[in-house]
C-alpha cells in the first residue's frame, strides 16, 4: 500500500503540520490560562478588577495567537480561551470595569 499510515511522532502537541510552533503553543497554553482565570473570578464580583483585566490581556493574547496560528488544534484552543476571556472580561465590566 502506498500511502501507508505512520503515526506522528514529530512536532508538539497542537502542532498537526509535524513541525514544532513554540510561540503559538506559548500563545495558546497563556489564552487558556488568562480565560480560564477570568472565567472563574468573574464569579466573584469584588474581584473585578482581576476578571476584567486578565479577561482584556487574554483577549488581545488570543488574537495575536490566531492572527498567527498554523494548525487547527492551536486555533481550537485559542478559541476556548478567547471565550472564557470574553466572559470573564464582560462579567468584569458589568461588576465594576478595569479601574473599580
Amino acid at each position: 500500500m502506498a500511502q501507508a499510515l505512520r503515526p506522528n511522532t514529530a512536532g508538539s502537541l497542537f502542532a498537526t503540520d509535524g513541525k514544532t510552533h513554540p510561540l503559538q503553543d506559548s500563545l495558546t497554553a497563556v489564552t487558556l490560562a488568562l480565560g480560564l482565570i477570568a472565567f472563574i473570578t468573574s464569579f466573584f464580583p469584588s474581584l473585578n478588577l482581576l476578571s476584567s483585566w486578565t479577561g482584556l490581556i487574554g483577549i488581545c493574547t488570543g488574537l495575536y495567537g490566531q492572527w498567527i496560528s498554523i494548525t487547527t488544534r492551536e486555533r481550537f484552543g485559542l478559541i476556548l480561551g478567547l471565550g472564557a476571556s470574553g466572559i470573564g472580561f464582560f462579567i468584569g465590566m458589568a461588576n465594576g470595569g478595569l479601574f473599580g
